[in-house]
């Protein structure tokens, strides 16, 4: 079998190498001992994770990236996870999901394809389990004061109506590129919505801020223990550490864990048949990290894998480097795993349980959301069909036959418009059906033929380049673009195309001669959104 990875040509030398495994990458872009970040004229400095680049890891649809070693159950704190996902407190508020088969798709592919179904859970997604699970346990001092939380969607409602069914206050942060659905929906059930920052980083440190100004207890989507994250850019303080109580804060994580992990009890539970593998979509790790420390202590031979989005994929990285790190840039389309960072805890408990993680592209997840409506005429998020999409390659690449896999369902909180543009990748990309090309040109004799003789050739434009690049839906992106490469380079062409929540797509031509092309590259990453240079003369 060829190699499954594309190698990545070495751009800087770093400190940090995983030696004797087979993805051969360059991943870390940056290592510095402190960071940097200007703020309100003030410049703090933090001890930071190492930038990766998640470009610099690609391979095969469904081929699995190991994770070495693997084989553990967790330890102490696994058997004590174990007592956790045994006694947790989420039937309040939850129900135990169904676990159906996939009649279409198992025939299609040879197997026995499950869907755990947390797409039909009260709020549409799994969140609830853990948010409830670990704010139930709070005392009642500390409902008094409420909670906080920061939150891309799922998170909140999961947080919203468990401090409604507790009678708390709570105040959920969502970035301003939040589906109109989701932070609907948390209105609804009681929560104070306050959107704020551009990515989900930023939520995350005001929310932080907030909960140390406000005494609330901030619970946390996935980890928390004390640390700030990285983040672009910032209009309030930051401080360099959270004054709490670490073990406080670890048990509170292993609720927040262990409320996740009663999928993977249900599952064992529900399916008495041998399982081949269990498929999890991967954020922060949480989810993943629950249902591994159950699964790996009571049935250790069932396969643990994650799936992330191509270009979100920070657990696979951190696995690869053993140790964590920060993506320098991340894909919006799957927004409910869309991370920079996975959590502390979560990573060590995937380091040692999980057995590896296989990465998806966008048009993989439109084509599992439309097998996922023909299956049971239900319609999943990106996020919610991402372990489907996992699976259903993982089965193509390996040739599996006759096993039963499970994919979790994690969610179904998706905007109606977003609708078009998935069912547009499904076909055009997805299943390579049609492509449609568009031009306009003058009613003149002999245009068509111009046009053909254009088209037919290459560009006479000297030192041209094309670069597509991806930028968020918001007043002076597309100057901020235009002003840092004009008037130093002239700009060929330009075409702009709006995807929704996922931001806009823009094809540029450029004229950069080839001795100022270093240059480019250095401004085109200063303008900080994210791009690829897709062809130069």
């Amino acid at each position: 079998m060829a190699s499954p990875f594309t190698f990545v040509p070495l751009t800087t030398t770093s400190r940090f190498s995983r030696p004797n495994f087979p993805a051969r990458t360059t991943a870390i872009i940056t290592c510095s001992d402190t960071v940097k970040i200007a703020n309100n004229s003030k410049t703090l400095l933090i001890s930071p994770l190492p930038v990766a680049s998640l470009n610099s890891l690609r391979c095969d649809p469904g081929y699995l990236i190991p994770n070495y070693p693997v084989g553990g159950n967790g330890g102490d704190s696994g058997f004590q996870y174990l007592i956790n996902i045994l006694g947790a407190r989420v039937y309040d508020v939850a129900h135990e999901s169904p676990l159906q088969l996939a009649p279409k798709l198992s025939q299609k592919l040879g197997v026995n394809v499950w869907l755990k179904r947390e797409d039909l859970q009260p709020v549409s997604s799994f969140n609830l389990r853990g948010a409830y699970n670990m704010m139930a346990k709070l005392s009642e001092e500390e409902l008094k004061r409420g909670v906080i939380c920061s939150s891309a969607g799922n998170h909140a409602q999961g947080v919203a109506l468990a401090s409604h069914k507790l009678g708390c206050n709570a105040i959920i942060v969502m970035p301003v590129t939040t589906p109109e659905i989701k932070w609907k929906s948390v209105e609804r059930l009681g929560g104070k919505v306050v959107l704020m920052g551009d990515v989900y980083d930023e939520s995350q440190a005001y929310a932080k801020k907030r909960a140390e100004e406000e005494g609330r207890t901030f619970i946390p989507p996935f980890d928390h223990l004390g640390r700030p994250f990285s983040f672009s850019k910032s209009t309030f303080s930051l401080p360099l550490l959270l004054l709490e109580n670490r073990s406080s804060l670890s048990l509170r994580l292993m609720r927040l864990n262990a409320g996740q992990g009663t999928i993977g009890m249900e599952i064992n539970r529900q399916l008495k048949d041998k399982i081949h593998a269990i498929f999890v979509p991967v954020g922060g790790g949480g989810l993943i990290a629950g249902i591994a420390a159950y699964m790996k202590r009571v049935a250790p031979d069932v396969k643990i894998i994650g799936v992330e989005p191509c270009d979100a994929n920070a657990m696979a990285m951190s696995l690869h480097f053993g140790h964590r790190v920060i993506l320098d840039q991340v894909g919006n389309f799957a927004d409910g795993v869309a991370v920079k960072v996975v959590g502390e805890e979560t990573f060590r408990l995937c380091k040692e349980l999980i057995d590896g993680v296989v990465l998806v592209n966008r048009d993989a997840i439109c084509v599992s959301i439309k097998d996922m409506f023909e299956e049971k005429r239900s319609i999943l998020e990106p996020a919610g069909a991402l372990a489907l999409a996992g699976a259903e390659a993982y089965c193509k690449y390996y040739g599996l036959k006759d096993e039963n896999v499970v994919a979790i369902t994690s969610g179904a909180n998706i905007n109606f418009d977003r609708l078009r543009l998935i069912s547009q990748l499904a076909d055009n990309a997805g299943r390579n059906r049609e492509a449609v090309l568009a031009t306009c040109m003058p009613e003149d004799p002999g245009s068509f033929k111009r046009f053909c003789k254009q088209t037919g050739g290459r560009s006479n434009l000297h030192n041209e380049l094309l670069c597509q690049f991806t930028f968020p839906e918001k007043a002076g992106a597309l100057s901020k673009t235009i002003d840092a490469f004009s008037p130093h380079w002239n700009i060929s062409l330009i075409h702009y195309r709006a995807q929704v929540h996922i931001g806009a797509n823009v094809l540029v031509g450029i004229q950069v001669p080839q001795d100022e092309f270093d240059e480019f590259q250095d401004c085109a990453r200063r303008v900080g959104y994210k791009y690829i240079v897709k062809n130069i003369k």
